[in-house]
């Protein structure tokens, strides 16, 4: 499966002008936030504050930093369903305010719109001019069809908001390849219809990729209101299950909690970031789900992290 009407450039083709890295495969790499009791995150603790388990085993801890400064890679994906038309033009704005202040030059980023169907607008770059013109071409995508239409469309299974095919594309497609702190960012009212892929994949393409989901539930209530809809954009359960289990969170974006804001609270997460590495006791490489739980020695304080990874081979 491939996004309708764009070839995704390879990974490779980048990597000349991309820093090296090293990366030892046989380290599993965690990237984690550490919050208090009042949800304030926590970025002065050192290594023996820690305690790594992995399937409830305590694990080495090989390596420890505070505040990474490995690459960054974001993903933005923007939902342009036509519950969301009325919210693209405030989106636009937001996100490109937060490229320009977030990216730097090692950093890279690309934009996906989804909706019926789902479009790259813009591939890897760390141009925050490249990535503004990719979100003028922001629009409503409401029609049915999507990805792979049929001969005869079918109200059984229409495709409105295809979320999760979204998010396992850019995890399996565009990500997975990549290096460094990884992370996609979904801005949506939280609603899946029509997509080919189950929430649990987009999850597990999302782990294998070693990225990060960050949702933001924006929802225009006027539209629901308006068009005399009682469901949809009721529930942000599907964002946090996609982001609870891959390390992030999500942000509530309203009158109150601007979408500037949720950018600016994204940002400061991302700079306050703790990375372990351990090499696992359990050394055998068989495509099974490992859980990893991070502790702390202070009960008060809460650890955001990814639940577990996929013990699978490098894939060639």
């Amino acid at each position: 499966m491939r996004l309708a009407g764009v070839v995704f450039v390879s990974a490779l083709l980048l990597a000349q002008d991309a820093p090296t890295i090293k990366v030892d495969v046989d380290v599993v790499n965690v990237l984690f936030n550490v919050r208090d009791k009042r949800g304030g995150l926590v970025g002065n603790l050192e290594k023996g504050d820690f305690t790594i388990l992995e399937d409830a085993k305590q694990q080495d801890i090989k390596y420890f930093n505070r505040e990474t400064d490995l690459p960054l890679t974001i993903g933005l994906l923007i939902d342009v369903s036509a519950s969301q038309g009325n919210l693209i033009e405030i989106e636009k704005n937001a996100a490109s305010q937060f490229f320009g202040s977030v990216l730097r030059k090692q950093d890279l980023a690309f934009l996906i719109s989804f909706g019926a169907d789902a479009e790259l607008l813009q591939d890897y770059t760390s141009s925050p001019k490249l990535l503004r013109s990719g979100l003028d071409g922001l629009k409503v995508n409401s029609d049915v069809g999507g990805l792979h239409p049929g001969p005869v469309p079918t109200v059984y299974h229409p495709k409105g908001t295809i979320l999760y095919d979204a998010v396992y594309l850019a995890a399996h497609d565009q990500l997975k390849g990549q290096v460094g702190r990884k992370v996609l960012v979904l801005i949506t009212d939280g609603e899946d219809q029509g997509s080919s892929y189950k929430i649990e994949q987009a999850i597990e393409a999302a782990q294998r990729a070693d990225a990060i989901i960050y949702g933001f539930y924006y929802v225009d209530r006027g539209f629901y209101m308006q068009n005399g809809i009682g469901f949809g954009g009721t529930s942000d359960s599907a964002l946090k299950r996609m982001s609870e289990e891959t390390g992030g969170r999500v942000f509530h974006v309203d009158r109150k909690n601007t979408l500037q804001d949720a950018f600016r609270e994204l940002q400061d997460e991302m700079r306050s970031q703790y990375a372990i590495g351990y090499t696992p006791s359990n050394a055998t490489k068989d495509g099974s789900f490992r859980r990893i739980d991070i502790k702390t020695s202070n009960k008060d304080l809460k650890v955001q992290a990814r639940k577990g990874y996929y013990a699978s081979r490098a894939q060639n």
